[in-house]
């Protein structure tokens, strides 16, 4: 199994789509109550054109994770990312990681979380944080693992409804 972690690009914008919307719907589609606003909330953040409006900006930073040259997962990295929960303004946001279900137990996850640590290291940034829905227990636990300290709370919105969430921070 040969793993590879490359920057995306616009050419990207429909992998990432894909990506987004399907792991998206894994990992958080049994959260929300009703399937029309996950549907709604898929297919505005998911959106090829929005998408590639996001990756023509340079506080972002999108990574794909390959197995084996199939695109199985991806983080996105906000750069300076301001809450109020973080001090640092030498920070990034790690706004989404996203691994198909199909490919978790190979600890894909893991491995691309430790690139872009390495990543934000070479980029001279001093904090990484991010949010997690309060009931998605198993990332909890893996950012718990990875040292990520509970640091604030935040609503996350979904078709006009709102999602409690976790603020993780770590520093590096």
């Amino acid at each position: 199994m040969m793993i590879k972690i490359e920057i995306a690009n616009k050419d990207n914008a429909a992998v990432l789509a894909l990506l987004g919307r399907v792991t998206y719907v894994e990992s958080h589609g049994h959260f929300i109550d009703d399937k029309k606003d996950l549907l709604a909330y898929c297919n505005e953040a998911f959106s090829i054109f929005k998408i590639k409006q996001e990756v023509c900006q340079s506080k972002n930073i999108f990574y794909i994770i390959y197995v084996d040259d199939l695109p199985v997962g991806y983080a996105k990295l906000v750069l300076n990312a301001v809450h109020k929960s973080i001090i640092s303004p030498n920070n990034c946001r790690l706004e989404r990681i996203y691994i198909l279900n199909d490919f978790i137990p190979l600890k894909i996850g893991q491995q691309l979380l430790s690139f872009i640590e390495k990543k934000t290291n070479e980029l001279q940034l001093d904090t990484i944080w991010l949010s997690v829905y309060i009931k998605n227990n198993r990332a909890i636990r893996f950012y718990q693992k990875n040292e990520f300290k509970n640091v604030g709370k935040l609503n996350f919105i979904v078709n006009g409804k709102k999602y409690e969430n976790i603020i993780f921070s770590k520093n590096l």
